[in-house]
């Protein structure tokens, strides 16, 4: 990790969240100062970090808790299915006061984390495309984030700002299992994603693009990335041999970016992984 050349404060929302605990090292190994928002505190706040609890989509927490950032990495939200009604409060509304707040607050640089659930009705091959596919969700989840996207681009064009959609294969340490030999975003990844929504590439405008490692078996075209400087480093073939090890994790991809979520299998309006953290 290098120090960044312009420490910026960044509004960290879903800041005790799995995505942002592991991006929160690098965020402080930069020199960020790094507001941490979240329903519940995140735990062990560096000397660089403060905590702030509340909701995304609580208009005057938002607000406040923008006031003087300079950046707003926009983790918050419900990432798994959900009824709807929890999805349109949280994920769609929590975005719209997201970036209200940042514009109430001049908050030029916003980067929202979207999914491969907006376009998961989309073949894989599609994610080869040079052009993003246009949204085709997969789920009331894959709904809301292609809502967000949609919001993103409102408030890029109308207040010239610019704003990252960051369509997420899949987070986490290390991949976890043969799927996501193809869709993983190490955190090392992640924070490359930030610092290239912080710089002045392709500043204003709204840019969607695929948040993926440089995976040696990935579907993604990354060509929207490195344009505004996303250029992904890490791979996980590096982890492929214990993975496959395993064997087979029993979810099909059925050809289908969304994978089983694009099956009849996934229930809409419910939480199909109940036993699982939030990620």
């Amino acid at each position: 990790m290098s120090a960044a050349l312009n420490p910026q404060t960044i509004a960290l929302t879903g800041g005790a969240g799995m995505m942002a605990t592991l991006l929160r090292p690098y965020l402080a190994d930069a020199g960020h100062t790094v507001r941490l928002l979240d329903l519940a505190a995140a735990p062990d706040p560096r000397p660089s970090e403060t905590v702030h609890i509340g909701s995304v989509a609580d208009h005057g927490f938002m607000v406040d808790a923008l006031r003087g950032a300079t950046a707003v990495v926009h983790l918050g939200g419900l990432h798994r299915e959900k009824a709807w009604e929890e999805l349109v409060a949280t994920n769609i509304t929590g975005t719209q006061v997201t970036l209200e707040a940042a514009r109430i607050n001049g908050v030029g640089r916003v980067l929202l984390a979207s999914s491969t659930h907006a376009v998961g009705y989309h073949p894989v091959e599609a994610g080869g495309s040079a052009t993003a596919p246009a949204p085709r969700p997969d789920t009331y989840y894959g709904v809301s984030k292609a809502a967000m996207e949609a919001l993103g681009s409102l408030y890029a064009d109308r207040f010239g700002m610019k704003v990252v959609s960051a369509r997420i294969g899949t987070g986490g340490k290390q991949p976890g299992n043969t799927r996501t030999l193809s869709s993983w975003l190490s955190p090392a990844d992640s924070y490359r994603l930030v610092e290239a929504t912080l710089n002045d590439l392709g500043a204003p405008g709204h840019h969607v693009l695929w948040a993926v490692s440089a995976n040696s078996r990935g579907w993604a075209d990354l060509s929207a990335g490195r344009r505004i400087g996303f250029d992904p480093q890490d791979n996980a073939e590096d982890f492929a041999a214990g993975i496959e090890a395993q064997g087979a994790s029993g979810e099909s991809w059925n050809g289908l970016l969304g994978g089983f979520w694009a099956s009849s299998g996934h229930q809409l309006g419910v939480d199909n992984y109940p036993h699982l953290a939030a990620k």
